[in-house]
């Protein structure tokens, strides 16, 4: 077994990997990142990135054979042709279920950095202050000012183009120039605002997409190819920021094809010393020892190499002895939705392909109203016209057929909500130690479901997104119930929660294990409650504030 000694290791290489790497290597350190899959090097290996749906066997879409192998990955979207490299494999990758949960994960340099919807938002207080004021899981350790200027740090490098609204719910930013709302979505916008007397928003999305030249990277061209790998640099990833910037110091080791199988701790100094790696094409065994650890493999996947670690100690796992350890899974509940037409707008059209859509900001439980269910939820949507793809109703062969596409179409609009789902125990994941991978290690199983406070506002946001749509001067509003399954949203929470008290937390409010200080976890594990919005921004805060944290105490001889 070979031993190799660094000042810290960083599990995990997508958004808060990334960011742990490039923190630390600047403050100094060496810095070992460990990542399960293979490498994906920034422009060279995004071969699809200039392709269009002619330039693909079956023009980017599923195959029956596709279907076969990834009994998981075809349940939504992200089984396609265009970028099927980018995810892993169901069948070296299994899981069990005990209920549904789609689990769609990307296990290569960057992981799902690559693939992001890239929406950016910040929390507010009210966010922060929920748990404790609805009685709901554990209070939340932090508060939005104590994050605040880790949100300001983490925007200005990632690159976060949006608008400075004014929404108490939704705090303003450090933002590049936003994208444009089309002449649709401005004029809807406006009715929005003046029906309901200004308590509801529709505002440009803030994204990770840069729309100027920003720390060398030259921008978005508007080409919304973001999946496939941007050869300019046009939104943030691992690869275009955060893993150049910590290369860039020398202090940086990236390993890939290395599976982290547990976090080696010494139970008379209690602390962690290193990390045992499985490497994924020899299957040697190699230790790797190091004076801090950082957990960033995607938050199911922390929680395992928990459940894997000090196992000598605590039965469950390093950080099992509060009983939180795998429990408190979240998601974003989504799938419900609405569009309709507009009319009268057939001599405007847009410019590019923008890579990036509206925002409705929750709206329910807000002030003195009461729903019966709390929190509450947002849209994500977009008014567009339709083009060559469109469906023709009076002709669909011929040349009249052809004539008729090259022009656009009709205008459209449509929304989807994205919904809080609360903390609760019996959403949770264990070691299932009856199935193994193509490794021989035991995998996880999946236990979660949405609740009846879930299930309640569902019906909410498909009412409210017909209700606003409608008053707007949508025309044939239709409203579609979609499938909410836990996991859909591919933002995985929880499982190894922030909390002020070792009895009922995994971690403390830095980010680091109760039983083991000198680990810390900063991806979605972290997470005491979901909030309705997208979650990365806070892991890149977060994962700043623990990096800044972490060495302060290192150099003060505390870890």
């Amino acid at each position: 077994m070979a031993e190799q000694q660094y000042d810290a290791i960083v599990v995990g290489s997508g958004i808060s990997g990334g960011w742990a790497a490039k923190e630390l290597t600047e403050k100094g350190l060496k810095v070992l990142m460990l990542e399960r899959g293979r490498n994906i090097e920034h422009i060279k290996d995004y071969v699809n990135a200039d392709k269009e749906a002619w330039d693909y066997p079956h023009r980017g879409s599923r195959t029956q054979q596709m279907i076969e192998d990834y009994p998981v990955l075809k349940r939504d979207y992200p089984l396609n042709e265009t970028n099927l490299d980018y995810w892993c494999s169901d069948k070296d990758h299994p899981y069990t279920e005990t209920k549904r949960f789609d689990w769609f994960r990307g296990y290569h340099v960057g992981g799902r950095s690559l693939m992001w919807g890239r929406q950016s938002y910040r929390w507010s207080d009210m966010d922060f202050e929920a748990n404790a004021k609805d009685g709901v899981g554990v209070d939340w350790p932090v508060r939005y000012k104590e994050i605040a200027p880790w949100y300001d740090y983490v925007e200005k490098f990632a690159g976060i183009s949006g608008n400075r609204d004014g929404i108490d719910l939704l705090p303003d930013g450090q933002f590049l120039p936003p994208m444009d709302l089309t002449c649709v979505e401005k004029d809807v916008a406006a009715r929005i605002k003046e029906i309901y007397k200004g308590s509801r928003h529709l505002i440009i999305g803030r994204t990770a997409n840069i729309t100027v030249p920003h720390e060398g990277r030259p921008g978005c061209q508007f080409r919304n190819k973001c999946w496939l790998g941007c050869p300019f640099g046009g939104y943030f990833s691992t690869q275009s920021s955060t893993l150049p910037a910590a290369m860039a110091t020398g202090n940086l080791t990236l390993r890939p094809w290395s599976i982290v199988t547990e976090v080696k701790y010494d139970k008379d100094k209690k602390r962690a010393t290193g990390v045992t790696v499985l490497d994924a094409e020899t299957n040697k065994t190699i230790e790797y020892k190091a004076k801090i650890i950082f957990l960033n493999a995607s938050t199911l996947n922390s929680t395992w190499i928990l459940m894997n670690s000090a196992t000598d100690v605590w039965e469950g796992g390093l950080g099992s002895s509060s009983d939180a350890l795998g429990k408190n899974l979240m998601d974003h509940h989504l799938g419900n939705r609405a569009g309709g037409i507009i009319e009268g707008y057939e001599d405007k059209y847009t410019f590019g392909r923008r890579a990036n859509g509206f925002y409705i900001p929750r709206f329910r439980n807000l002030g003195d109203e009461k729903r019966d269910y709390i929190r509450g939820f947002g849209y994500q949507g977009s008014a567009n016209r339709s083009g060559w793809g469109r469906d023709v109703a009076e002709v669909s062969i011929g040349g009249k057929f052809k004539d008729a596409l090259t022009e656009p179409g009709g205008w459209s609009i449509g929304m989807m909500g994205f919904g809080e789902m609360l903390p609760d125990p019996t959403n949770k994941v264990t070691l299932d130690k009856t199935k193994k991978d193509k490794w021989g290690l035991n995998v996880l199983n999946i236990d979660c479901e949405l609740k009846d406070n879930e299930i309640k506002m569902r019906k909410d946001i498909l009412e409210d997104a017909k209700e606003m749509l409608e008053r707007a001067g949508a025309k044939n509003v239709q409203g579609f119930e979609g499938d909410g399954t836990p996991g859909r949203g591919i933002h995985e929470m929880g499982t190894a929660r922030m909390g002020r008290d070792p009895k009922t937390s995994v971690l403390n409010g830095n980010n680091q294990v109760w039983d083991a200080p000198n680990v810390f976890v900063t991806d979605g594990a972290f997470m005491t409650s979901a909030n309705c919005v997208n979650p990365s921004l806070t892991y890149m805060a977060f994962t700043a504030r623990a990096v800044d944290f972490a060495v302060s105490e290192l150099k003060k001889g505390n870890l």
